[in-house]
């Protein structure tokens, strides 16, 4: 059994199968699409008609919002009597975008503005005092913050204090004591009449834009699609059609900083989706400000010099690039030290020297996305004696709560459910991961972290074609609140299995069904490769895209989880014990080879267990409550493998069946090798084996294991004496047939365990071990 990483919950249908139907001839869409529509809450013609098509009527008065009125006097003056205005932005994607609305707004108004980006690694997230300080003495007459400032008490009151008003525009949480800032627009604010809280930092910056100019603002439309794809906020109601809008006008995009960027990411505008955004375009903009200032974002997308648009791309392309290489380096480093562990947490956390501190939460993403398991990611500074990153988490396990217990381990401490960024002395890092262990335990969390799994429908591969993809399409821009929909592909076939990608990070297929192919990528699923072969049957879940390539088009399959039913094999077979065999996890090693035992058990990781079987009696008394055998080596009699399944439960095999006696490979010695060996010995005296069996099997002809067991088998006869290693013929010994020594059985029976075992084909393997679990049960 191959279980899938998540737990998979399927929606259940809203409406049977005749009112669907009936929707779907109203609406001229398929039965899939109306399901999905269906599912989403949109069950009548009208409603799915307003979600598809937004209009005007979607966009809320700016004016709703708590301080609007109050802002938009204060910044208006500011224009008119030629204050000096500065931008406090930041430094992700919806804190750039958000940064270049505004400015581009109060320089249309004909104000003096300049902007402030806050550096990640010297200013911190958010107002801070000596940058305000500086603003201020370099002639700051007003500041309006954008994507933050909600929690910038002390900065705000040092402007106030210094004279200089701060106006907050942000979407983040607010705490339950406000600064003293001139004004605060937020959708949430509780004195507030907005009808729609979750506008990114940048949809309220359009808002304060809309109400300073007193029309929509089209042309700033596409930076509000930008920061509010990129910062992950609800695509419904507002946002769904700001984003839309955008979108659009992104298509026949004029703003020349965007068209370098598109160009250097190798992108066609005319085919710019919410997916662009989000993996291509938000990645480069967010990664100048991982690596240091993030200005260079602003100014892109607010330059209206085409050379500088070209260069400051190019620069943002390169660190994206750089961030890339860092990230790539530092996941590979995490992974391994992942492997190396002897026993596997319920929380990793991951720290060393060198880590660039600006990509950490994205290599937790990665842990998390591969393992299922909350993850911090820290980097080591062993001259200040601290260690600093970031975490993600998984729904079941609020790490939030669990640091904040020993929040006295760190210095610095911040985040919410499902991410934290903190700082911490390096001794306390042992205790820290104790007490993540700790939480997990005590809230009943150990081996149930598995995130819940949403999936839309059911599908068969014969349902899945260009046009329906393209008409699943329909319902984009699809993101939180609005996902992409995720199927459920029930036992179809696993084919053509490999790794693919830099490191085999990635997973490639093909599910087949009723002779429908259709192609499946899973990105960093690389390891599943090794869990299932050709021909498993296997169920998938994942998302539906177009592959394009030469001008053809063919769907796929973007896989999010993947389980397999009944037993599961793995093949490590090979000519040397496979580095893939000692991170089973929680199994158990079979030996049946004391040698082997010797040399390898102290490579069995902790929480598993290592048994050493060397007759079929102790195969017969032996149990476990592990579910997962991993059969180190080859068993001297084929019958020792279903003896040791008996009374088990196994629910995956891992096979290596290793040997080094090689019986298959070299054989039985013919009765003629047998012949010569006996000729030789009747007609020579005093024969030292010991120290001439080398020349004695150049001689024969016979590979010196082979005359080794072909002497064994004659002294088990009697056939010859061997005293201090020199041996001589037995005169008159007793007739007997090789057949009768029990090294010559053995040997026979070592064949054949290895001929099943080691060098059949895989697809037989599987079938024989199957057979004998059946037939056990």
């Amino acid at each position: 059994m191959l279980k899938s990483r998540m737990n998979w919950k399927l929606n259940q249908p809203q409406l049977n199968e005749a009112a669907i139907t009936a929707l779907s001839e109203e609406l001229s869409t398929s039965p899939l699409v109306t399901t999905l529509l269906v599912n989403r809450g949109l069950d009548t013609k009208d409603k799915v008609q307003h979600f598809l098509k937004p209009d005007e009527t979607w966009i809320h008065d700016p004016f709703l919002m708590y301080d609007m009125e109050k802002t938009v006097e204060r910044i208006t003056q500011a224009i008119e009597n030629g204050q000096k205005i500065i931008v406090y932005g930041d430094y992700d994607a919806d804190g750039v975008t958000s940064t270049a609305v505004l400015k581009e707004t109060i320089e249309m108004l004909g104000g003096e503005v300049d902007y402030y980006i806050p550096n990640r690694f010297t200013d911190g997230y958010g107002p801070n005092v000596q940058a305000f300080e500086k603003l201020i003495e370099d002639g700051a007459e007003l500041i309006v913050t954008c994507d933050n400032g909600v929690s910038g008490h002390e900065a705000i009151a040092k402007a106030k204090e210094l004279g200089v008003d701060v106006i907050v525009t942000d979407h983040h949480e607010m705490p339950e004591i406000l600064p003293e800032a001139y004004s605060i627009v937020h959708p949430k604010h509780p004195k507030g009449a907005y009808p729609f809280g979750e506008l990114a930092g940048v949809g309220v910056a359009f808002k304060l834009a809309t109400a300073l100019l007193g029309e929509f603002p089209t042309e700033l439309v596409d930076l509000v699609a930008i920061g509010t794809i990129a910062d992950l906020v609800s695509l419904t109601d507002e946002n769904r059609a700001l984003v839309i809008l955008g979108l659009e006008m992104l298509k026949s995009s004029e703003r020349l900083g965007f068209l370098a960027l598109a160009k250097v990411a190798g992108i066609e505008k005319e085919t710019m989706t919410e997916e662009t955004i989000g993996f291509t375009i938000a990645p480069r903009l967010n990664a100048v400000g991982r690596l240091g200032e993030a200005a260079p974002a602003v100014a892109l997308l607010t330059t209206f010099d085409e050379e500088e648009a070209i260069e400051l791309a190019t620069f943002i392309n390169t660190k994206n690039e750089e961030r890339q290489a860092f990230v790539a380096k530092i996941t590979e480093e995490a992974f391994q030290m992942i492997a190396e562990m002897k026993e596997t947490p319920s929380v990793y956390l991951l720290a060393k020297s060198d880590w660039h501190e600006g990509v950490l939460g994205i290599v937790a993403s990665k842990i998390v996305g591969a393992t299922g398991k909350p993850a911090l990611v820290l980097n080591i500074d062993a001259e200040k004696g601290i260690a600093k990153g970031s975490g993600r988490s998984v729904s079941a396990y609020d790490l939030y709560d669990a640091i904040n217990e020993v929040r006295d381990l760190t210095t610095h401490f911040g985040g919410h459910h499902m991410a934290a960024g903190l700082t911490l002395p390096i001794e306390h890092i042992e205790a820290l991961q104790t007490q993540l262990n700790h939480y997990a335990l005590t809230h009943d969390l150990v081996g149930n972290l598995n995130e819940e799994l949403a999936i839309d429908e059911t599908i068969e591969l014969a349902d899945i074609t260009v046009a329906a993809i393209e008409e699943i399409a329909s319902l984009a821009p699809f993101g939180t609140d609005n996902p992409k929909p995720v199927f459920l592909l029930e036992h179809v076939q696993a084919e053509d299995i490999r790794k693919i990608g830099g490191n085999n990070a990635h997973l490639k297929l093909k599910a087949t069904k009723n002779k429908v192919n259709l192609d499946v990528i899973g990105f960093q699923l690389g390891t599943v490769a090794d869990e299932i072969n050709d021909h498993s049957e296997v169920s998938l879940v994942g998302k539906l895209s177009i592959n394009e390539w030469n001008g053809n088009r063919k769907p796929q399959l973007m896989l999010e989880d993947i389980s397999m039913d009944g037993l599961q094999v793995v093949d490590l077979r090979g000519s040397n014990l496979a580095a893939g065999l000692w991170v089973q996890g929680a199994a158990c090693y079979l030996f049946y080879n004391k040698k082997s035992y010797q040399t390898h058990n102290d490579k069995v990781p902790m929480g598993s267990e290592s048994v050493l079987i060397e007759s079929k009696e102790d195969a017969e008394v032996f149990k476990t409550q592990h579910s997962t055998f991993v059969f180190i080596d080859c068993p001297n009699e084929l019958e020792w493998i279903p003896s040791t399944i008996q009374g088990n439960a196994p629910e995956k095999l891992v096979t290596a069946f290793f040997s080094e006696s090689e019986s298959y490979l070299n054989g039985m010695p013919s009765r003629t090798q047998f012949g010569e060996l006996f000729k030789f010995v009747a007609t020579h005296k005093d024969v030292d084996i010991r120290h001439k069996l080398p020349l004695l099997a150049n001689y024969l002809k016979i590979k010196d294991n082979l005359l080794i067991f072909m002497i064994n088998v004659f002294f088990e006869l009697g056939f010859v004496t061997i005293d201090n290693g020199v041996m001589n013929y037995v005169k008159d010994a007793p007739k007997k047939e090789l057949s009768d020594a029990e090294n010559y059985q053995k040997r026979l029976n070592q064949i054949e365990a290895e001929k099943t075992l080691l060098y059949s084909h895989f697809a037989e393997l599987e079938i024989w071990l199957k057979q004998q679990i059946n037939e056990a049960s």
